[in-house]
């Protein structure tokens, strides 16, 4: 028996935008993803980073371009997301 579709998800999927820093790997490109978040007491503006994992399935995604990633079910020990679209190539 096959299971109903359950239609749209409850919850939408992270997306993020970030550059690649690293593509040498067969289908998976390191996303830096930079979030300026406010200090909960000083109030200055920080920059983190974090380093996504990410499936890139054609091997499009280049150092340095500028990518559009979402989040999915796990697909190896660190990749959880897979890349969307490419949406300005390095110069």
């Amino acid at each position: 028996m096959s299971q109903p579709d359950p239609g749209p998800r409850p919850n939408p999927r992270k997306i993020r935008e970030g550059l690649v820093v690293s593509s040498k790997m067969d289908k998976t490109v390191v996303v830096a993803v930079t979030d300026r978040v406010r200090h909960r007491r000083y109030g200055k503006t920080l920059q983190r980073t974090r380093k996504l994992y990410a499936h890139d399935e054609s091997n499009d995604a280049k150092l340095g371009d500028r990518v559009r990633v979402m989040e999915t079910r796990p697909l190896s020990k660190l990749k959880r997301w897979r890349v969307t679209d490419v949406l300005e190539r390095a110069r």
